[in-house]
């Protein structure tokens, strides 16, 4: 199973496709840097409209042009926590991808999945 997942919780807008039978992950990102001082919530929201789509096509390229047309078996976002607008922004995206490929969506939780993942790659099962 291959899932494509889309990140975007806060300042980094973010696309992975992740092959279960082969453990190999492919990660493009798009940082969003502002001037100064801190994340402003509608300005990160506008670098994710801007930024998923182009981190969305380059992973999709990479997989369709190793696995074939039908490279995505399901789609999963981080639907929370992290900023309200960026959250928004990412759903919409990943429903969208989801529709049109005709794969599953799954919203996953944002810091579940940093849990999850430093559990799968230590090895620790608990």
């Amino acid at each position: 199973m291959r899932v494509l997942g889309i990140e975007g919780t806060a300042w980094c807008a973010s696309a992975a496709l992740y092959d279960a039978e082969t453990d190999a992950v492919l990660i493009e990102s798009n940082p969003y840097e502002p001037d100064s001082g801190g994340i402003h919530p509608r300005e990160a929201a506008e670098h994710m409209s801007e930024a998923i789509p182009a981190v969305v096509d380059a992973v999709l390229t990479v997989a369709e042009n190793e696995y074939g047309p039908d490279a995505v078996d399901a789609v999963a976002f981080s639907r929370g926590p992290g900023l309200g607008p960026c959250l928004r922004t990412v759903g919409t995206a990943a429903r969208a991808l989801a529709g049109a490929l005709d794969v599953p969506l799954v919203g996953v939780n944002h810091m579940v999945a940093h849990l999850e993942i430093g559990r799968h790659r230590s090895g620790f099962d608990s």
